[in-house]
């Protein structure tokens, strides 16, 4: 039973203090790793946890949706080593897509926090890494081939890295200084979770954090079932499609149900998992389903272990958002993040003032450019970018803006100094918000060159080429994704290509939905747009198009 709430201000203090906790662990981490995947494009997760691996405290920046699988996951990793088999300098870390965050390129980290030699609470990482083995095709039929799966596994014990593992890790790597520089990072921003949270209990006279763990689930699970309270009995529905890969488009229905402060989103009638990498793993299906919701009904209060207790997320087995073992999941996120877009229209009818329209980044658009440069060295870059979000009853949607994610564009200079790349341009793409009473978000055009004697790789992970983020109330969709070489060929979405010497590509990010009628929109705002460029003449709104040249060189998914 929780306890009651007897001093908020006193609790919302130390409520501050560890979260500022955990913030600082998250800057130490940007500024220690190596991967600008990292640094950059904030691809991580940072929590403090009480004794039972579940979640007090978070960072403010990463991605939020990370942070909500974290108490599941220590749970599974607590089955594995117990409680009482821990010692003070342990840490565990696992990439199973099935424990952790869906993919195997984020590997998460677990570590103790003794306190007079007493386990009173644990650190969580997760970071996307740089490489992970196997290989850069969408074609994997199964998740081996994916690259290195790790179980949980102890990669220190009592300060001492375990040898073993490490080498075993980067010998199944391409990058692999990156790869350990980013796993040290991890490791420094739990030692300053451990510090802080010594420090706090300490300075406030506690044992452990039982009694504050009480006391802050307790304030979000409370706050959580208010806003599910203010929602009307019943369920609420909702269908949408995707590109999903050729042959095997993806289809979500969504069901809400709402019984009184509880509520279950269900995925029954959604594609059966495909031999793909766009599959979602449960626990990731879960977070992007809760998430969303979480900043529907509580945008407010601070998120932990008890924001989702009032929530169910199901879906039968064997679907693409709960996929069994051992399907293919590298490009999880086209499938997991279209889930918020699904939630809100399904809660549209009943919450028309909250929602928003499909947003261009759900799901997020990502390319990875490999290759060697004139040296003979070898780089990786994964190019985070952001569409347009859709636009809600009240406000146009944000332009270029993460969502239903949190990464980050990182700095062109940053990713230029990383590889030898050079980005061209990089500029809100005009037209690309679907028209409304209020705009959807605009996309951007990203032009990219290779200026070395060799081809890089480029691998696009990306949907919404056929299928555009829709608007709502009368909204117009916005403009749908491109890809396009200097040669004129449009490169698909889901694919394996070459990026020639000297050639150029040119990067097109989806718009938002609109919402409203666009006849609605005040004049002012028309010609507002209008001066800044955001949109463009009724006969040019169609997103530009590109012949597909003979001779292609790019591997298709599926093919």
């Amino acid at each position: 039973m929780n306890r009651p709430v007897r001093d908020p201000v006193g609790l919302e203090v130390r409520w501050d203090r560890l979260t500022a906790a955990t913030d600082e662990a998250a800057s130490t981490m940007l500024r220690t790793a190596y991967s600008t995947i990292i640094r950059e494009s904030n691809d991580y997760t940072v929590v403090l946890m009480d004794r039972a691996g579940r979640t007090m405290a978070e960072s403010r920046a990463g991605i939020p949706a990370f942070a909500a699988l974290m108490s599941s996951l220590t749970a599974l990793v607590l089955e594995r080593f117990p409680a009482d088999e821990w010692q003070d300098g342990d840490s565990v870390i696992t990439n199973d897509p099935w424990i952790a965050t869906g993919h195997l390129p984020d590997i998460a980290m677990i570590s103790p926090v003794f306190h007079r030699g007493r386990l009173v609470a644990f650190a969580g990482t997760v970071a996307h890494s740089p490489d992970i083995g196997g290989t850069p095709s969408l074609s994997a039929t199964e998740l081996l081939s994916e690259g290195l799966l790790i179980p949980p596994l102890r990669l220190s014990r009592a300060g001492r890295v375990e040898r073993g593992v490490k080498d075993l890790l980067l010998a199944n790597v391409r990058l692999a200084d990156q790869v350990w520089g980013d796993l040290e990072a991890q490791a420094a921003a739990h030692a300053v979770c451990r510090r802080r949270a010594q420090e706090f209990l300490t300075d406030f006279s506690e044992p452990d954090f039982e009694a504050f763990a009480d006391q802050v689930h307790a304030v979000t699970d409370a706050a959580m079932r208010a806003g599910v309270r203010d929602l009307p009995d019943g369920v609420h529905r909702a269908a949408l499609d995707a590109d999903g890969v050729e042959g095997h488009p993806t289809h979500i229905e969504c069901a809400v149900t709402v019984r009184g402060e509880e509520v279950e989103i269900d995925y029954t009638g959604s594609s059966p998992q495909v031999p793909f990498a766009t599959n979602s793993t449960l626990n990731y299906t879960r977070a992007y389903s809760m998430y969303p919701l979480k900043i529907l009904l509580d945008p407010s209060t601070r998120t932990n272990w008890g924001s989702y207790r009032a929530i169910r997320v199901t879906a039968p087995e064997g679907t693409i958002v709960n996929p069994t073992f051992p399907a293919p999941v590298v490009a999880r996120h086209l499938t997991g993040h279209l889930l918020s877009c699904a939630v809100y229209r399904a809660l549209a009818p009943v919450l028309p003032d909250r929602v928003i329209a499909d947003s261009g980044g759900a799901p997020a658009l990502r390319v990875r450019f490999a290759g060697v440069d004139d040296s003979g060295r070898p780089f990786s870059l994964m190019l985070f970018a952001n569409a347009g979000m859709g636009a809600s009853k009240e406000s146009d949607g944000l332009s270029t803006t993460a969502f239903p994610t949190n990464s980050g564009g990182g700095g062109i200079e940053a990713l230029e100094a990383a590889s030898p790349l050079h980005f061209l341009r990089k500029e809100l793409r005009a037209g690309s918000g679907g028209r409304g009473r209020r705009r959807g978000g605009l996309g951007q055009d990203i032009e990219v060159r290779n200026p070395t004697r060799r081809p890089v790789q480029m691998v696009l992970l990306g949907d919404r080429e056929r299928h555009p983020a829709l608007g709502l109330a009368g909204g117009e969709p916005g403009a749908t994704a491109q890809v396009v070489l200097d040669s004129g060929e449009r490169v698909p979405l889901k694919s394996v290509s070459q990026l020639a010497p000297g050639s150029s590509v040119v990067i097109s990010f989806p718009g938002g939905g609109g919402f409203g009628r666009p006849e609605e929109r005040e004049p002012e705002l028309q010609i507002a747009d209008e001066i800044a460029g955001y949109t463009v003449p009724a006969g040019r709104r169609n997103p530009r198009t590109a012949r597909t040249a003979a001779g292609s060189t790019h591997e298709e998914a599926g093919r």
